[in-house]
């Protein structure tokens, strides 16, 4: 977790985060450029008003129309010249009330097209993030905690919706506010504009100091959040030992330990914001009044006439609203900053890829493990898990593999399906003399049929678990298979006493089911796939002797033909196989058939007669 912990850190840059977005983005950069067109427009019409009453109040309420020259002179003779609109302010009226139409079209429409383009980047979001975590590697899923990667998908995507719909718009509003505002605040008034303007930078300034600052907080609190959600999701799933266990209360005080603590960043996070709100507050008022106060100098001295006052401190409340906003926007961007780095550390972590010369060969040949040594990644120099294991299994034999827990016997089989990698220098496994890196993973993993130690049951029918496996869209086929695979893993008879049979829904992971009855569906799962080789791993530990007894001898008649690689800690799952390997410390420690072996009189022999002896008892 460490490792991945300190590859997050990595800092992504602006271009970093631009590039992600734009692809993320891609199939809806129309309907964001659609929205910013919209946004300037409604901008440009929410500033026209102010200059049309600053105009009515100059040149046609107080009788100065010949003041006016320039397109001025050419707009109040269009609208029939000052003399007509003062006796029909109508008109004026009329023209500020299409010019608020206006503003509110185009703001219908930048919603529009801003919900399109939103609910378009949501969808594409999520799709390549979730497809992207499925071909990520085993070793990144263990590394990273379910309850974290949840968050990233979810909370973390939300933050970045809430920055495109609303505070990136904004920018771009507010940009375009702050340049026609200064624009026409020149026109009437350079020195009032100047002293307008000298907050700007200011506020600016201000906002990028506290971006730095809350930045890193964000990031605190997004791994908190993590950290919580894995907690909530951990105890969730495993209610049933917290329960057995009476853990109740420590799972409880943890949860609200890590709950604490995430609360109290928080505040100190709101502590921060607030600071910033006021003291933002407090600059954008000292603006206004600064403006207000040296703008009515500027009138009594009558070098600001009434109506470019008034205009004046209309442009100025639009210029302050944007440029407090402004300051606010920037300080959120530290949030969705952090939410882009926690998903594009996502979507570069590297996935599972072929080499470029991966065939797709029949795999019916013999599987030989040659020299394969392997340790885990977070500790390389301690002792591998496998040291220098060789074997190889004949084509369609049974061969099964003996071993203490920590042998290194279910790592044989995440090796065999690719589940973890081979480390250049850590030996071979080849099937059918080609070695298995030169096979396509998809093509591999189809033809290993594998039943996991801790069998893994979606929240779905009982009949739609079996079924998950099978090869045909046929319905009809996919049920008289299912009841088939079944009843070779000697499950028909519990289903039978189910009250909704083969649609029982059988609960998140499994849970209304035994151990037993996880292992037999999961049994079936894997009978459905047909592959040429199957592998059991500890696959019968829950069941009893008899039943245990009943499911190979079902198994020997229906995989007649196929590879068979049976793990146990039971020897008498183990007796009939062709050949049998003990593990010892991650090594081959004895091989042979089950009378060789009992010869021998090493481990095997010892674990037999210790389990001879507790069946005798």
């Amino acid at each position: 977790m460490e490792q991945n912990r300190e590859t997050e850190k990595k800092k992504y840059t602006a271009r970093d985060r631009t590039r992600i977005l734009l692809y993320l983005l891609s199939g809806s950069k129309r309907f964001f450029a659609l929205g910013v067109v919209c946004s300037m427009l409604v901008s440009l019409f929410n500033l026209l008003n102010p200059r049309i009453i600053g105009y009515t109040v100059d040149y046609v309420l107080e009788d100065t129309a010949g003041g006016a020259t320039g397109p001025l002179q050419e707009i109040l003779a269009f609208f029939g010249g000052a003399s007509f609109l003062r006796s029909n302010l109508f008109v004026i009226a009329l023209l500020v009330t299409a010019v608020a139409l206006f503003s509110a079209l185009f703001r219908f429409l930048l919603q529009f097209f801003l919900a399109i383009g939103v609910e378009k980047f949501l969808k594409r979001t999520r799709d390549r993030v979730f497809s992207h975590i499925l071909r990520l590697p085993f070793s990144w899923h263990s590394e990273n905690h379910t309850g974290d990667i949840i968050q990233r998908c979810t909370s973390d995507v939300e933050t970045i919706r809430n920055f495109l719909s609303e505070q990136m718009i904004s920018l771009f509003r507010i940009s375009i506010l702050i340049v026609f505002a200064l624009f026409f605040m020149i026109s009437i008034h350079p020195m009032l504009t100047l002293a307008a303007a000298a907050f700007v930078p200011v506020i600016i300034g201000y906002s990028l100091f506290f971006h730095n600052r809350i930045g890193s907080q964000f990031l605190r609190a997004d791994e908190e959040e993590g950290r919580l959600s894995a907690i909530a999701q951990e105890n969730l799933t495993g209610v049933r030992v917290v329960r057995a266990f009476g853990r109740e209360v420590y799972e409880r005080e943890r949860f609200e330990k890590q709950n604490s603590g995430y609360t109290k960043l928080w505040i100190r996070i709101m502590m921060l914001l607030s600071a910033f709100w006021a003291s933002g507050d407090l600059i954008s008022n000292l603006q206004l009044l600064t403006v207000m106060v040296f703008g009515s100098v500027l009138a009594v001295q009558g070098q600001l006439s009434a109506g470019a006052y008034i205009s004046f401190v209309f442009y100025n409340s639009l210029l302050s609203w944007p440029v407090r906003e402004l300051g606010r926007i920037i300080s959120d961007m530290s949030k969705a900053g952090v939410s882009i780095d926690r998903i594009a550390y996502i979507l570069d972590s590297e996935p599972e890829k072929d080499e470029e010369d991966a065939a797709q060969p029949e795999l019916t040949g013999d599987i030989t493990f040659s020299h394969v040594t392997y340790h885990y990644e977070n500790a390389p120099t301690a002792p591998g898990v496998l040291e220098d294991v060789s074997f190889t299994v004949k084509a369609g034999t049974t061969v099964g593999i003996l071993g203490a827990t920590g042998s290194g016997k279910s790592t044989l089989m995440y090796l065999l399906d690719r589940l973890y990698d081979l480390p250049e220098g850590g030996g071979t496994i080849s099937i059918g003399g080609t070695d298995i890196r030169r096979i396509r993973r998809e093509h591999l993993r189809r033809n290993i049929g594998m039943v996991l130690q801790e069998p893994f049951l979606f929240s779905r029918t009982l009949e739609e678990n079996i079924a998950i496996t099978g090869r045909t869209e046929d319905k009809k086929l996919i049920r008289k298979r299912v009841r088939e695979a079944a009843g070779i893993a000697s499950l028909d008879h519990a289903v039978a006493r189910f009250a909704s049979g083969y649609e029982t829904r059988v609960g998140e992971r499994g849970v209304t089911l035994s151990g037993g009855q996880k292992q037999r569906t999961a049994i079936a799962q894997m009978l459905l796939k047909d592959a040429p080789i199957m592998v059991f791993d500890d696959s019968l530990s829950a069941v009893d002797a008899q039943t245990d007894m009943k499911i190979r001898k079902a198994l020997r008649e229906r995989i007649a033909g196929a590879t068979v690689i049976l793990i146990a800690h039971r020897i008498t799952t183990l007796m009939q196989a062709d050949r049998i390997i003990v593990l010892d410390k991650g090594r081959v420690a004895e091989e042979g058939t089950h009378d060789e072996l009992l010869a021998m009189g090493g481990i095997y022999r010892r674990i037999y007669d210790l389990q001879l002896a507790q069946d005798e008892e």
